[in-house]
């Protein structure tokens, strides 16, 4: 049967501008990190990219090591869009990066122009589409001069190979620099992708700054903590804090934490939410990133999420709680 999307697709989701840039992005976006590389059925992971657009979601975040094994995830995506969403191409941004291991020897990884431009190339082979709308670098290398690397990112653009360009774990200095270069060489900086949550803040302590100074949009990956914000994750707390039989890290399993997700759970239940919706609520405030990166194992997480969107934001009051629960409440991933 031939695939047609929900043509109430748009009514369904909120899209915000990157930055000082044309793009909207909307404010849910689905990542392809795990779950859709070649150790998993393709059938569900079509259904979850089927749905994802259904929903409103129109970009969809990729990277040449995704998998596993790396590469999968690229390959999945290709073999998707060929059978249902290249009629949509247009209304997507497909992303993708380079920077980690991908092939042996002094090439396959970090920021050198070849192994970015050859990355590229492979990515879009393996998705089977002449472009991505967004190219990043995954991670800063030190070794390499930022000239060349951003220059690899505009190259990219010139060639028609990309239309915009992006950063992944740069500091606030890095970014900062790293915008200005690309400023300069004609391709200003789209938006920066960091990891951010409740648990992980860092980008508060001058990155977000930057962002605003320069006008560049962000993206949050592992919005829910690589999924320490779930219900999930707090019963396994609690079953491990009563049974002793540990499999999360030792720091992680104590009463103080427990009590310290079971208040957030209470925060969330009072507004109707779950506590991951509310995870997404809170990193979407005002003073927080453009769009939260959704991770998904089936189907009914991703609207699970999407339905976040359907309650109020935070009040000052609920932000306020939630500071206080946080202090101390520590960042340990499974």
């Amino acid at each position: 049967m031939i695939y047609q999307a929900n043509d109430q697709r748009y009514n369904r989701m909120e899209y915000e501008r990157s930055g000082k840039s044309g793009i909207k992005f909307p404010v849910i976006s689905l990542g392809l990190w795990q779950n859709f590389g070649g150790n998993k059925p393709f059938e569900e992971s079509r259904a979850m990219i089927r749905r994802a657009f259904d929903l409103g979601i129109t970009h969809f975040d990729l990277a040449n090591n995704y998998g596993p094994p790396a590469g999968s995830a690229e390959e999945t995506f290709g073999g998707i869009l060929k059978k249902d969403m290249m009629p949509y191409r247009d209304e997507m941004l497909i992303s993708t990066k380079a920077g980690y291991y991908m092939w042996p020897g002094p090439y396959g990884e970090w920021g050198s122009r070849k192994n970015l431009l050859a990355s590229l190339d492979q990515s879009l082979r393996r998705m089977g589409i002449d472009y991505v709308d967004i190219f990043y670098h995954h991670r800063p290398d030190t070794d390499t001069p930022l000239e060349e690397s951003m220059s690899a990112l505009a190259q990219a653009v010139k060639q028609g190979k990309a239309l915009y360009v992006g950063l992944s774990n740069y500091g606030p200095e890095e970014t900062r620099r790293a915008a200005e270069i690309l400023k300069e060489l004609g391709t200003p900086l789209l938006v920066h992708q960091p990891n951010y949550s409740m648990l992980n803040r860092w980008i508060e302590e001058g990155l977000t700054e930057v962002l605003q100074q320069q006008g560049i949009g962000s993206i949050a990956f592992c919005p829910l903590g690589r999924g320490q914000l779930t219900g999930k994750y707090v019963d396994k707390l609690e079953h491990e804090l009563n049974s002793g039989e540990l499999t999360l890290k030792p720091q992680a399993v104590t009463a103080e934490r427990l009590a310290k997700f079971r208040e957030l759970e209470s925060i969330a239940a009072h507004r109707g939410q779950s506590l991951a919706q509310m995870s997404l609520t809170w990193a979407l405030r005002k003073g927080g990133v453009t769009s939260v990166l959704i991770g998904a194992s089936k189907v009914s997480q991703i609207e699970e999420n999407a339905a976040s969107l359907s309650f109020p934001a935070l009040t000052e009051d609920e932000l306020k709680k939630i500071d206080s629960v946080l202090e101390q409440i520590g960042n340990f991933p499974w």
